[in-house]
């Protein structure tokens, strides 16, 4: 995993205590966001836990660029921004989970590991951050269609699971999973399992 974090302090205690879980190795640390793009280039890490604040390049700005690139990794967001703009821009720049800085070490390590299984570790504080932004429904709008089975998929979505697992429980491929989830946000009107799963967790 990579560490990309403007406070010295900060970043060289989360390489060392992250380094010492078992399951995780972190091969890569910056200090801004555009050596962070560089260092995912060239180490292509699993998961890359991201500061928003930093000069320069920036921890949004940062992911969006990491996303673009089309490589596979996971990004985390851990930030002192708990409000529903800073969250909702980094999951639109392509980030999967965000944790706030107060969390435990156990709770970043979780949430490290959560990630690079395909998960969406979110700080619960933040979820509800985000389902109060987006609870209110239009005026007139439609309850989107959904079958049975695409109900079925986004619930265990919603509780984490990743594609693998969910084709698992359920007893089919991860293509027909995929192929379901496809259809599932274009019903929602969302871009990403985050924001599918945040809509079932305020409509169910």
């Amino acid at each position: 995993m990579l560490i990309v974090d403007d406070h010295p302090v900060v970043r060289d205690g989360l390489a060392m205590m992250l380094d010492s879980q078992d399951g995780i190795r972190v091969i890569g640390v910056a200090s801004e966001g555009a050596a962070g793009v560089r260092q995912a280039v060239a180490l292509q890490p699993d998961v890359v836990l991201m500061d928003l604040a930093m000069p320069g390049v920036d921890g949004i700005e940062a992911t969006r660029l990491m996303t673009a690139s089309g490589r596979e990794q996971a990004i985390v967001v851990l930030t002192t921004f708990g409000d529903a703009e800073h969250v909702m821009a980094a999951l639109d720049a392509g980030a999967v989970g965000y944790l706030m800085k107060d969390a435990t070490p156990e709770e970043i390590a979780g949430a490290v590991r959560s990630a690079g299984a395909g998960e969406s570790p979110l700080d619960p504080r933040v979820a509800r951050t985000l389902i109060d932004a987006r609870r209110a429904p239009l005026p007139g709008s439609r309850e989107p269609h959904l079958t049975g089975k695409q109900t079925e998929i986004l619930a265990l979505l919603a509780e984490g699971g990743s594609n693998r697992q969910i084709a698992r429980r359920l007893g089919i491929s991860e293509k027909t999973v995929k192929a379901h989830l496809t259809q599932v946000y274009a019903a929602l009107e969302v871009t990403d399992r985050v924001q599918a799963a945040l809509w079932y967790r305020a409509n169910h």
